[in-house]
């Protein structure tokens, strides 16, 4: 095929989380290939709406002008109804494609859950790319199960589809209770519900940056916000120690839940900011903890997409797979 035959399509990426909205401009085209021009990242707490980010992002120096992008794929951290509207759980305003200030801005749209973008990440150059925490035997065509703490806890399921390749399936499990098990967790779970005033101590408040502080605050007695919690990480922390449980054994759970035999990818800010969370030994020896399914765990390798920008691929990833269908 001649280089002017080829057609070349673009695609607005978004991820739009809790702390911070990402955009990106990519070209793609129908033999594969998907390449990133340009990103844009923007305060999501700023803006009072989701057409006044819109408004932010057209007048900074992006790229790509919103009104020119053959399809945008915009992900975003909560459940999605009809790929049209989302009321996500940690902002204060939530998108609805179908509103006239949104609906005429686009030339085509989608939404997509967040973590539903970083499962098809792990089809993308950064998923490719992504480094190795513990060995495995993966299945070819086994299920593979992507998770993330950042804001909150994200987690999605990239499940094999002959003759398609993969769908990705959303999850809201981050809502889910963390399980605690032992006499000093459940001091840290009171500690935890009395000074936060949560009575549902779920994986969104544990393994997420809000986690590290009151994980730091039981045990130290020092309240400090994440940052300098993670900025006082050594070998010798106990903070740091009860964190790498704490993150294995949610991921050990999710790996467990979705018999993830063609791996686990770990994705998020908490990770991709503090990987000694993920080498620390006690990473491995929860993950592996288990009396009865010890040895498939061990089967399993588990991967982080240190990439901020996984979301962006994943939701480009997916935008293309529609542009060339």
């Amino acid at each position: 095929m001649s280089v002017e035959s080829v057609i070349m399509k673009t695609i607005l990426a978004a991820d739009i989380g809790g702390t911070n909205s990402r955009f990106a401009h990519f070209q793609a085209d129908q033999n594969g290939t998907l390449d990133l021009v340009g990103t844009k990242w923007l305060p999501t707490a700023e803006v009072g709406s989701f057409s006044q980010l819109l408004e932010q992002l057209r007048g900074s120096d992006f790229t790509l002008p919103v009104d020119e992008a053959d399809i945008a794929v915009i992900a975003v951290a909560g459940p999605v109804e009809g790929e049209m509207y989302c009321a996500p759980p940690y902002i204060s305003w939530d998108i609805d494609l179908s509103r006239k200030e949104t609906k005429n801005i686009f030339q085509q749209a989608l939404l997509i859950n967040d973590f539903v973008a970083q499962a098809y990440a792990c089809r993308s150059p950064v998923g490719l790319a992504a480094g190795s925490i513990l060995p495995g035997k993966p299945v070819t065509d086994g299920v593979i199960g992507v998770i993330g703490a950042g804001t909150a806890l994200g987690k999605a399921t990239l499940v094999p589809v002959p003759g398609y390749g993969f769908l990705a399936l959303p999850s809201e499990g981050g809502h889910a209770y963390f399980s605690f098990i032992s006499q000093r967790e459940f001091a840290f779970q009171e500690f935890y519900q009395e000074k936060s005033g949560q009575h549902h101590i779920t994986g969104n408040l544990v393994v997420s940056g809000r986690g590290l502080r009151y994980i730091h605050w039981f045990l130290t007695g020092d309240e400090l916000e994440p940052q300098k919690v993670t900025a006082r990480f050594s070998p010798e922390s106990e903070t740091l120690a009860w964190a790498a449980k704490f993150y294995g054994r949610v991921c050990r759970d999710y790996a467990l839940e979705e018999l993830a035999l063609g791996g686990l990818y770990i994705a998020g800010g908490v990770a991709a900011r503090n990987p000694e969370i993920l080498t620390h030994a006690n990473f491995r020896q929860e993950f592996l903890d288990s009396p009865t399914m010890g040895h498939l765990l061990a089967n399993i390798p588990v991967f982080v997409i240190d990439n901020q920008d996984s979301g962006l691929w994943g939701a480009a990833f997916f935008g293309q797979q529609i542009l060339m269908a």
